[in-house]
């Protein structure tokens, strides 16, 4: 179970969080963001379940402390209870203390959230780098691929870097970032023959533009630093409307 990711939510509440280790739990239950009551997702049973219904899960989470006892007359003053005013705790505030947003888990930040939001990121802009290659690619040839032209559509060569764009694209949006390195051989590939093809005649500013947007689609998928992705990102997005714009005047 060390490795299983949870899903969770209060009772009264609809939106879900996640995903979270088991280790995330335990900090978020130290730090009195998750308690027995709280729900997760049961994938096998597909199902909402309180953590307290699970003994396993419930003890890893919630281990049993060895109980102290103390004289009678012994008197301890309690300077850990909270007050009765405070606000009941939400589901963002559990997001927000397993992330590391809070006084008192900041200096307990998983990076591992930050790249996995930084890689989400990526992924965006590799959808919309795409979307631009494939617009500059196949607009040229609308004609013949509305009419279906076979004969003519041979002799395109950018129509079938267009549909490769137009596959990959959409296996991204599907979230199959395992296809990352069939975009990187895409990129090579695609200012390897394209960047020929407009040298050989002469073109110079699509060669630019198209390595341009290939290099900033290329590193958007390695990536997972904000400064570094925004600005892989923006060179790419860049060069690829560029390259659009060119390809459709």
């Amino acid at each position: 179970m060390a490795t299983q990711e949870f899903y969770i939510r209060n009772a009264s509440e609809t939106e879900a969080h996640g995903p979270f280790t088991q280790e995330q739990l335990v900090s978020l239950a130290e730090a009195g963001k998750v308690d027995p009551q709280t729900l997760y997702y049961e994938a096998g049973t597909e199902q909402w379940i309180s953590i307290n219904a699970n003994n396993e899960l419930k003890a890893a989470v919630f281990p049993e402390k060895r109980r102290l006892t103390i004289k009678p007359k012994d008197r301890i003053d309690s300077v850990n209870v909270g007050s009765e005013l405070a606000p009941p705790l939400s589901v963002n505030d559990m997001l927000a203390a397993a992330e590391g947003r809070t006084h008192e888990t900041r200096d307990k930040r998983d990076k591992t959230i930050i790249y996995e939001r930084a890689a989400r990121l990526g992924r965006y802009a590799c959808i919309a780098m795409l979307f631009l290659s494939m617009g500059g690619l196949l607009t040229p040839s609308i004609e013949q691929l509305v009419a279906f032209d076979v004969q003519s559509l041979i002799s395109q060569p950018y129509v079938y870097f267009g549909v490769c764009d137009l596959f990959l694209m959409f296996f991204l949006m599907l979230g199959a970032m395992n296809l990352y390195p069939v975009v990187r051989f895409r990129c090579a590939l695609g200012v390897g023959f394209l960047g020929v093809i407009f040298w050989c005649q002469g073109q110079v500013v699509p060669v630019i533009t198209l390595t341009a947007g290939a290099i900033g689609l290329y590193l958007s998928t390695i990536f997972v630093s904000y400064v570094a992705l925004a600005l892989a990102s923006g060179i790419g997005l860049a060069g690829m409307l560029a390259f659009a714009y060119y390809m459709v005047t």
